[in-house]
């Protein structure tokens, strides 16, 4: 088949067209996002936080002493000390991971994934993109919803 003019031009515009469409799975900066390249997130974080956080891994059960942490504070981001979850939403899921019963308002972000080839729902720090971990419908009153977190991926602040 010889292309003609209008085809090479047709054909150039929907290629410039796509290349101008985001990356799949690619995550927008909104105001107040922090981005750094793979070798920045390795200058601040340890090699098992930069895994779950920046590679969505997942920790062994049970080896988080945040598991354990009752006092009353904060549980923020390991990647960039955002505000994730309050001590008042804790509670022992008896999962081996640090579980909450609601994140505080505006803190997490979710997507859909298919690891275990059935869908879940990820969640991750809405300023840095830092995995977390993933939200269950098995969770306790009020919301019914347990939030299994990586402890590595978190930091707590005693109030």
């Amino acid at each position: 088949m010889t292309m003609t003019r209008r085809h090479f031009l047709h054909r150039s515009a929907a290629v410039a067209a796509a290349s101008a469409l985001p990356v799949a799975g690619a995550r927008a900066a909104a105001p107040g996002t922090i981005t750094k390249t793979p070798d920045e997130w390795r200058r601040t974080l340890t090699a098992e936080q930069f895994h779950v956080l920046r590679e969505e891994g997942t920790e062994r059960p049970f080896t988080s002493p945040l598991n354990d942490e009752k006092r009353k504070g904060t549980f923020a981001c390991a990647g960039c000390a955002t505000p994730l979850f309050t001590s008042d939403t804790k509670f022992d899921s008896g999962t081996g991971w640090p579980s909450f019963w609601a994140p505080i308002p505006g803190a997490l972000a979710t997507k859909v994934d298919y690891k275990l080839l059935y869908p879940r729902t990820e969640y991750h720090c809405r300023r840095c993109g830092g995995h977390q971990g993933h939200v269950f419908d098995d969770g306790p009153k009020p919301t019914g919803q347990r939030y299994c977190n990586n402890g590595i991926a978190l930091k707590f602040i005693p109030a």
